[in-house]
């Protein structure tokens, strides 16, 4: 493979920067320009209340405790300045820099909210409904669902579904 010109390296760079912003919207849950905990836990009520989970149930609860480790692991890679937000430029700045070669490490952050996300949205038809919920438009969470790999019971293989999250938000 030949090396990338610098033009087409920058190119590149700042096509990827463009990619991870608009990613940055589908954390931005009530869409004031900045990622916060209350971001996660409105994601959280939005699929308790599409999958008529109970909060006070073990899901519910291993859910809303999913989406706290989430944010939690997130303000801990990318909240910069410390006030407990997340801003665009955080996001692409610090997460994208941090994890970009290593989206493992966001795997990990996500991994206690995507495993309480798939003990109520087991299914790939389920993931679509829980894309939906989240505000994904139609098409992407359709395409993003039927391409999760299932198991022997038709239930989305969360491994998978965990390294798939993963490089969606943090590769080219």
């Amino acid at each position: 493979m030949e090396p990338m010109e610098p033009e087409q390296d920058q190119d590149a760079g700042q096509l990827y920067q463009r990619r991870i912003a608009r990613r940055f919207a589908a954390f931005d849950q009530d869409g004031d320009g900045t990622i916060s905990r209350e971001d996660f836990s409105t994601a959280a009520k939005r699929l308790l209340t599409e999958f008529e989970v109970s909060f006070r149930s073990d899901r519910g609860q291993a859910l809303c405790d999913g989406a706290e480790a989430f944010w939690q692991g997130m303000a801990g890679i990318a909240d910069v300045d410390g006030d407990q937000r997340v801003s665009r430029e955080e996001f692409v700045g610090g997460a994208v820099k941090r994890l970009h070669d290593h989206p493992e490490r966001f795997a990990e952050i996500a991994r206690p909210f995507l495993h309480a996300v798939l003990a109520i949205a087991a299914t790939p038809a389920d993931v679509e409904r829980a894309l939906l919920a989240l505000g994904v438009d139609t098409e992407p969470a359709a395409l993003s669902a039927r391409t999760l790999p299932t198991v022997a019971s038709g239930q989305v293989d969360e491994a998978a579904a965990v390294t798939a999250f993963a490089h969606y938000f943090m590769t080219e």
